[in-house]
């Protein structure tokens, strides 16, 4: 094994380098023939402890051609960069050793050269891999590799992208079982579980942990005072003058939000007040031109650029070494994704990395504060895999259709060394396969549904035309996102895209801000979006589809025990919050569930606070509403956030004299939630994503996709006849499934009630909202308003209700 290695020390001597422990202990532990899961902090030199053996082995072995090693990444990006990283070394000992990267961005020249000649080792995606297993020459290109490095893997193991790829590593250990998986993560709760997820359920798991500590260092920027009658948003942009005086022309800085639309309106924000950056500061977001945000990613790293406002697509493993301090501003709703993004500054083994903390909302500090205690006490999320996502087995059958050909034995046999499909019975592979080669039960007459044929020779199914290879290539991944318009100028050059819904509503002339620039309406045509730059004013930014992010269960768990803990410090500016809300009503604290009443022109408010998170309030609104309903018939209008939810009521409604310990039960909760005409159109939406991953709507080819009308209308149609004609389809059922599971959180949910029904219930009646109500208030109010009529009418608000709470003291 020294021998084997020592090229590798070699280099390390030469660059003055001396190898972690936990580096040698993966280099043994690789070279042993061993699989698992490195788990060490971001910066600590990961990369080099998984990728060295491979290096080795390949310098000590025939040099013999074929592709040896993949090192699988979440981000395109990240490939590109690991590719110029991993070159350094090679060049510089002169080792024979091909690396190719192999994703989206790759010359289509490229990977028809890399399937004739492949490189040792390939950095690619889940999806590029996926489109590999897919060529006739599958088994011959990839039955060579001996190592899988999956990195990043806590961002992919609880997603659909997750479970293809637990397919795909099944098929590769099903051509060489002696296929060492090895996945990196720096920020996972569950470590044991998700190294057997990787190397299948099978198989032995190593786990090697290390690296040096990470020094984190969070300061929160705090305002003067607080508001006693806070709302989501009010507090950030307040800010602004305190965070522009703080930021440091000279300090390499990312600055992180957590929606494209607050990214774009705090690079405008900044640009405002700090002219003099404006050559030095740029915007980085998902629906920028993929050239400018390069562009960006190339302008940090040689220091050109020094500030970049950006979302989570700056979150993942790019090495930005020049970062020397990053800003979160709102909630990070996470305790993995605050170090995650902290984890960008300082990107080195040994580095301090530096967060500034920029509330959005008073309450948000006291997130910050369960934020230290959840790091200080060690813990972290866990993530878990999904559970048999039918529409993902349907795209890997087709991509082995559409490749090696598909046996259905080998496959069933494939799909017991996964963790996420072993729980497939024969009848849902049965049914698959019907689905496949017959359109099912219902689509049978539609030849386009027939897609599999059965060739006897091989005892395997293939894809019945050569037409349906080039359409299943192009459709390949689990990424659904809503449908895009691309926004360039007159010349045609791209900026990036943007939601069709936010397009359909402008006309010509409008002015909106978009990649930091104002750009006016022009035209729409074949699904381009024409503008020209504009020097007018404008309040218009886009909103892009999808949902805010909700607190996670751990933090939450903090978050309610440091309510009632003494703040140090933050007691002073606290206190008049936290005092408000004990005067007007009580302070929520573990052993008890606060529930406000408030009567209004507008009717009856129930004010709940399980503090469990958005996704969790929505789904236990509509559950309780339905049961109210059920004792007193009635209509109902809803309000969440991450600390509670709101019912609204007609005037009289008597929420307290209808409630009982019947609202805690969570016997039939499904069931329940299917009574709901909501529950109706989120399967709805949700069939729309299935169908389109799993190949019944073809997105349409590139520069010619399909309108979302168009999409919707298809997908619409086959979710009505698939509910009518058959009540057994896994499609649809899976439809319901994940409204549950990820949009309701329905076991979260389930362990949040059995909590509540153990708490002492709080019932105080208000004369007027309390801190705690307030937000949920305005958030109501908010969806019909602008933001400058909403701001009005809240400063209305309060005043109204500061004059009562004086004439009352009085």
């Amino acid at each position: 094994m020294s021998n084997q290695l020592l090229p590798i020390e070699n280099f390390f001597k030469k660059r003055g380098w001396k190898p972690f422990p936990f580096q040698r202990e993966t280099w043994k532990a690789m070279i042993n023939g061993e699989s698992g899961l490195l788990y060490v902090p971001t910066g600590s030199g990961k990369t080099y402890a998984a990728v060295m053996p491979i290096f080795a082995q390949i310098l000590s072995g025939p040099q013999k051609k074929g592709l040896k090693a993949l090192y699988i990444t979440p981000l395109r990006a990240l490939a590109r960069d690991l590719e110029l990283a991993l070159k350094e070394p090679i060049d510089q000992e002169e080792w024979p050793i091909k690396v190719e990267s192999r994703t989206g961005d790759t010359k289509s020249a490229l990977k028809k050269k890399q399937l004739i000649s492949p490189a040792d080792l390939l950095l690619t995606t889940p999806e590029s891999l996926e489109i590999l297993i897919s060529q006739k020459n599958a088994v011959d290109l990839l039955k060579s590799i001996e190592t899988v490095i999956v990195d990043e893997w806590h961002e992919l193991l609880s997603s659909k992208r997750g479970s293809l790829l637990e397919l795909s590593l099944a098929f590769l250990r099903s051509l060489n079982p002696d296929l060492k998986v090895w996945v990196l993560s720096a920020s996972i709760g569950n470590p044991e579980e998700a190294a057997q997820i990787a190397v299948g359920p099978n198989n032995s798991a190593r786990i090697i942990q290390g690296g040096s500590e990470r020094k984190l260092d969070v300061t929160c920027l705090l305002p003067k005072s607080l508001d006693r009658f806070p709302w989501a948003g009010h507090l950030g942009f307040a800010l602004k003058q305190s965070l522009s005086r703080e930021l440091d022309a000279k300090t390499s800085t990312l600055i992180f939000t957590n929606t494209r639309s607050q990214a774009e309106r705090w690079f405008e924000t900044l640009s405002e007040l700090r002219p003099d950056m404006k050559s030095l500061m740029a915007l980085h977001h998902s629906s920028l031109d993929r050239d400018e945000r390069e562009g960006v990613e190339a302008g940090v790293k040689n220091g050109d650029i020094k500030w970049v406002v950006c979302t989570s697509s700056l979150d993942l493993g790019v090495d930005f070494q020049p970062v020397e301090r990053v800003v979160q501003i709102g909630s990070p709703k996470m305790i993995a994704r605050m170090l995650q993004r902290a984890g960008r500054s300082a990107h080195r083994p040994g580095g301090k990395s530096r967060l500034l903390f920029v509330p959005t909302n008073s309450w948000e500090i006291l997130e910050l504060e369960a934020l230290k205690k959840a790091l200080a006490e060690d813990k972290i999320e866990s993530r878990h895999p999904l559970k048999k996502p039918i529409d993902v087995l349907l795209q890997h059958m087709t991509t082995l259709a559409c490749g090696p050909g598909l046996s259905i034995n080998e496959f069933w046999e494939s799909l017991q060394d996964t963790v996420s499909f072993s729980s497939v019975t024969r009848k849902e592979l049965n049914w698959c396969l019907k689905f496949l080669t017959q359109g099912g039960e219902i689509l049978g007459g539609y030849e386009q549904f027939h897609k599999l044929i059965y060739d006897a020779e091989t005892a395997r199914y293939f894809l019945a035309h050569s037409k349906l290879e080039s359409l299943h290539r192009m459709s390949i991944g689990t990424i659904v996102s809503s449908e895009q318009i691309k926004i360039v100028f007159t010349n045609r050059k791209s900026l990036g895209s943007l939601d069709e819904s936010f397009i359909a509503k402008l006309k010509k002339g409008d002015v909106f801000q978009f990649g930091g620039k104002k750009l006016e309406f022009i035209m729409l045509s074949q699904m381009m979006a024409y503008v020209k730059l504009s020097q007018a004013s404008t309040n218009t930014i886009p909103s892009w589809g999808g949902y805010r992010l909700p607190i996670s269960e751990t933090l939450s768990e903090a978050f309610r025990q440091i309510l009632n803990e003494p703040h140090g410090k933050l007691e002073t500016l606290l206190s008049p919050l936290l005092k408000t809300q004990a005067r007007l009503s009580i302070l929520p604290n573990e052993n008890n569930l606060l529930m406000e009443t408030w009567s209004s022109k507008e009717g009856e408010h129930l004010y709940v606070y399980p503090f469990e998170g958005r996704s969790v309030h929505e789904g236990m609104a509509q559950l309780w509403a339905l049961r109210f309903a059920r004792r007193e018939s009635s209509t109902f209008s809803f309000s969440i956030n991450d600390y509670g939810f709101e019912i609204l009521a007609p005037v009289g409604y008597e929420f307290q004299k209808y409630f009982d310990d019947d609202f805690f039960n969570t016997d039939h909760l499904e069931i329940e939630f299917k009574e709901s005409l909501h529950l109706g159109q989120m399967t709805q939406r949700k069939f729309r994503e299935i169908a389109q991953v799993a190949g019944l709507i073809f997105v349409g080819y590139p520069g010619s996709q399909k309108s979302g009308k168009q999409k919707q209308v298809s997908s619409s149609l086959l979710y009505d006849v698939f509910r009518k004609y058959e009540p057994g389809n896994l499609l649809i059922e899976q439809s319901f499934q994940e409204v549950f599971q990820t949009s309701l959180q329905i076991d979260r949910m389930t362990r949040c009630l059995r909590r509540l029904s153990g708490l002492q219930q709080k019932w105080q009646n208000l004369a007027s909202p309390s801190p705690l109500a307030f937000p949920l208030l305005v958030e109501r109010v908010a969806s019909h308003l602008s933001n400058e009529s909403l701001e009005k009418k809240i400063e209305r608000l309060k005043k109204t209700w500061e004059k009562a709470e004086a004439a009352n003291a009085t």
